[in-house]
């Protein structure tokens, strides 16, 4: 494993310069774009890694995978009358299929989506920040792991397209918070950050049945996980699902820092991390990466 992470980050260098960082995000734009890391956390305990895996970053919408899974524990079936399972086709901060659809985004995985799964969360507990990264910080078991305040101040003060989406589906009845408080726990647990040893071991449970193996806790039943494994592969990617489904193979969930992290149910879950992005607003290297992992491993849900 550790040659092919090796080889892997020997082939990809040709590669940046081809794609741009998340210049909308004034923080997200100050990143080095020349940046590369990857890790494979397996179920049985191993972690192999290249690159700059040490190096911590903001994993943005990653962190819907997070608090869907929160929601889906609080809410049970009741979720699914409030956001829909079905890839949107279009941009992650779009408003368009909302005034159509009344309100309910098509998937948890689309910022409209996640605002919802985060409203979930702060209307059930009173803490919903400490509560967030209580739980990440349990599942990847690092109790360093904490918020770039920065990273959210920054999304805050450029939050026009998400202010729109929370007070639009509020109109809708679908918004039970106040926006703003809303948008602020949002913008928080996207600006988590995380490196890409502590990222893969975070996912090991949607690798394991919906059990934390590096502590042997249940996080979800078996079910809930398979369930969240596929909405990654449908919607995780944005409206660049089907093109990464057919180079990589895996469920997985992007951000638009940089990182992608993919699963393999029952045997391990990937972490790469590059800043630049495609059009699509997924890491233009760690897909290449993953492409080449899935390749040259010969392993994918495929």
């Amino acid at each position: 494993m550790q040659d092919i992470l090796d080889r892997i980050e020997r082939d990809i260098q040709p590669y940046f310069g081809m794609g741009e960082v998340a210049n909308y995000i004034p923080e997200l734009a100050k990143v080095n774009p020349k940046q590369f890391a990857m890790s494979v956390a397996t179920i049985d305990g191993e972690v192999f890694s290249c690159g700059d895996h040490s190096k911590k970053f903001s994993i943005q919408s990653i962190s819907k995978v997070f608090v869907l899974t929160m929601a889906m524990e609080l809410l049970q079936d009741e979720l699914w009358n409030r956001v829909g399972r079905e890839p949107s086709g279009t941009a992650f901060n779009s408003l368009v299929q909302l005034e159509t659809e009344q309100g309910i985004p098509r998937n948890p995985f689309i910022n409209a989506g996640a605002l919802v799964t985060t409203d979930a969360i702060n209307q059930r507990f009173t803490d919903p920040y400490n509560e967030i990264l209580n739980f990440v910080r349990g599942l990847c078991q690092n109790p360093e792991i904490k918020f770039d305040d920065e990273v959210a101040q920054s999304e805050f003060q450029n939050s026009e397209r998400n202010t729109a989406l929370a007070y639009f589906m509020k109109s809708f009845g679908n918004i039970h918070s106040d926006p703003i408080k809303l948008l602020d726990i949002y913008f928080h647990h996207c600006s988590i950050a995380m490196n890409t040893e502590d990222l893969a071991k975070s996912f090991l449970f949607l690798a394991n049945a919906g059990v934390n193996p590096l502590n042997g806790e249940e996080v979800i039943s078996k079910l809930k996980a398979k369930r969240v494994n596929s909405l990654m592969l449908t919607s995780g990617l944005y409206d660049n699902v089907g093109d990464f489904a057919y180079r990589v193979g895996l469920p997985a969930k992007s951000g638009v820092g940089g990182g992608i992290v993919g699963v393999l149910p029952g045997e391990f879950s990937v972490a790469v991390w590059s800043p630049e992005l495609n059009l699509s607003g997924n890491s233009l290297i760690g897909t290449k990466a993953l492409e080449l992992f899935t390749s040259y491993t010969e392993k994918s849900i495929f």
